[in-house]
């Protein structure tokens, strides 16, 4: 008996070996598969080049036969015949020949014999220099396009196979039914004539679809070559984009170090309002900056020969180009601003998104504010080219109330405003509701603004009775009382201005008017200091016996007559 580790080891070996086996064995099977498969794709190529040869042959006999008949012939009209037949025989011939050539080799032998391509007729220089990139770009789609071609090429004769099949077999079935031996002769002749288009269409077929088959069976080859490709590419040029990246970010930190270089020894160069000449050099430093990091990777590119990057850089100038082109004049309005001598100005108001705006600095994003609604917002200098500026004025509006204010609608909405932005206005009522309207819509209600100061009409109705005294004693003694209950319930500091005048002759009342101005730190009492006005004037009627008469509806009634 063997110990159990040799025996395990044993048994290990043998499983080993049996894998290594049956791996040998399959891997043997697949090599053996792969070159049936090869030897069955040799023989159908062997096959169709036996073909072609033989097609090749029949058609130099058919030239040399043409060739004696043109010779021979008589008259201009069956030489012009013949000489067509003849064209068509060579241009079959030549294909046949290449297809032939082609098939043995298993590569484009037109490849090796291109001409040298024609020049450009648009633009000559302009497109030497980008013909590279092109050609680059050409190359890398070259496999799809003869794909592209091949199955329009194998469509366009399996469309034509039906019928020269179907020609041979009616002219075959009238050769076996005929009797006639001149009509024979004849129908032997386009005979031969069709089965040579049907040999040469099948050759064609044949060769466009081996040529297809080979293309799909190296797509994973061709898959891997692309990877390579990019691979390659970016290997080859990837030390040349680095360079350029880096002078590009060369050129952006010597831009900075020049601009706080600027900061530092031109005073006033920050400043809020800047001269033209500061503004002309700050844009002059920002093209330079602009010029110099797109003319940078060009240089790297030209420096190291690499046409096909450089060719590229050019594609991108044109494009830019070609864009600035046509907005050129917005961009030197845009300039006109950046120097401050556009229709927009620093320190000047405008009018945008419905409300007045104090520019405070023009730059690539200017800044605008509105100082009564405390709010401000960055703009592109592109958002102020179709605006237009003028001074300010010491008594211009810029908004109707500021945060903290009292208000009044004309929807009879009275709050306190607690914010306001450039979308929404919140306003917060007594007893703490909130209510927000959108910008625009609170000023379409004319907000009136109690917090600066605000004014209460109150009327108070007497009796006839006191006609005599109602435009003179009565008017002096309800001020005074109205005073001096102002005054008790601590009102006489924010009174500001307090008549009493006789206002009209009512239908049933002789109507005094009591006109009062508070101070706005009064505001959120408004409603309770109207109240308070009409109290005061009904108790000053119960002191001095005023009586306060009512609506009367008086009836009269027409006589009856006897």
């Amino acid at each position: 008996m063997l110990p159990d580790s040799i025996s395990r080891y044993l048994l290990m070996s043998l499983v080993t070996l049996g894998i290594m086996s049956m791996t040998f064995l399959v891997q043997a099977q697949a090599d053996r598969a792969q070159a049936l498969i090869e030897d069955a794709q040799v023989r159908h190529t062997i096959e169709t080049l036996g073909s072609l040869i033989k097609l090749q042959s029949e058609l130099k006999n058919d030239i040399k036969t043409l060739t004696r008949l043109l010779e021979s012939a008589q008259s201009a009209a069956e030489k012009k015949e013949i000489q067509q037949q003849l064209d068509k025989l060579g241009v079959d011939l030549e294909t046949t020949s290449r297809n032939l050539k082609e098939i043995a080799a298993g590569a484009d032998i037109a490849s090796l014999r291109a001409q040298e391509e024609t020049e450009f007729n648009f633009q000559k220089e302009v497109f030497s220099l980008l013909r590279p990139a092109l050609k680059e770009m050409r190359d890398m789609t070259s496999h799809v396009r003869l794909k592209s071609d091949l199955k329009e090429k194998i469509a366009y004769y399996q469309e034509k196979l039906p019928i020269a099949e179907l020609a041979v077999t009616n002219i075959s079935e009238l050769l076996a039914e005929n009797e006639d031996e001149s009509l024979e002769q004849q129908l032997i002749a386009i005979l031969a004539d069709w089965q040579k288009q049907l040999t040469f269409i099948q050759s064609e077929l044949r060769s466009a679809e081996l040529q297809l088959d080979k293309m799909e069976r190296s797509e994973v080859s061709n898959a891997e070559a692309s990877q390579s490709y990019l691979k390659s590419f970016f290997q080859k040029r990837g030390l040349y984009l680095s360079g350029a990246i880096l002078v590009v970010i060369l050129v952006l930190f010597v831009s900075r170090i020049s601009y706080w270089t600027l900061v530092k020894v031109i005073p006033g160069y920050r400043k809020e309002h800047r001269s033209f000449r500061i503004r002309l050099l700050d844009l002059l430093h920002r093209i330079f900056t602009v010029f110099f990091a797109i003319l940078g990777p060009m240089v790297v590119f030209y420096m190291v020969e690499d046409w096909v990057l450089f060719s590229l850089g050019i594609l991108l100038l044109l494009g830019i180009g070609l864009t600035l082109r046509r907005a050129l004049p917005r961009y030197w309005q845009q300039v006109q601003l950046f120097l401050n001598v556009g229709s927009v100005r620093e320190g000047e108001r405008i009018f945008m998104d419905g409300l007045p705006w104090k520019v405070r600095a023009i730059n690539i994003f200017s800044m605008l504010e509105n100082p009564d609604a405390e709010i401000s917002q960055r703009v592109r200098i592109d958002d102020l080219v179709d605006l237009k500026s003028r001074p300010l004025k010491q008594d211009d509006p810029w908004f109707p109330c500021r945060r903290g204010d009292w208000v009044m609608l004309s929807d009879g909405m009275r709050g306190k405003v607690t914010g306001i932005s450039q979308e929404l206005v919140q306003l917060i009522e007594r007893g703490g509701a909130h209510r927000t309207y959108q910008t625009k819509d609170f000023l379409s209600l004319s907000p009136l603004n109690l917090s600066t100061n605000f004014r209460i009409k109150e009327t108070i109705g007497i009796t006839y009775k006191l006609q005599q005294e109602s435009v003179a004693s009565i008017p002096e003694a309800l001020k005074a009382y109205i005073e001096s209950r102002a005054a008790e319930e601590g009102y006489a500091e924010q009174l500001i201005n307090l008549r009493v005048e006789f206002e009209r002759a009512n239908t049933s009342s002789l109507d005094l008017v009591v006109i009062a101005d508070f101070d706005g730190a009064l505001a959120d009492l408004y409603n309770r200091l109207r109240r308070a006005v009409q109290r005061w004037c009904v108790e000053a009627c119960t002191r001095y016996n005023w009586e306060i008469p009512f609506t009367q509806l008086t009836l009269h009634q027409a006589e009856s007559t006897g």
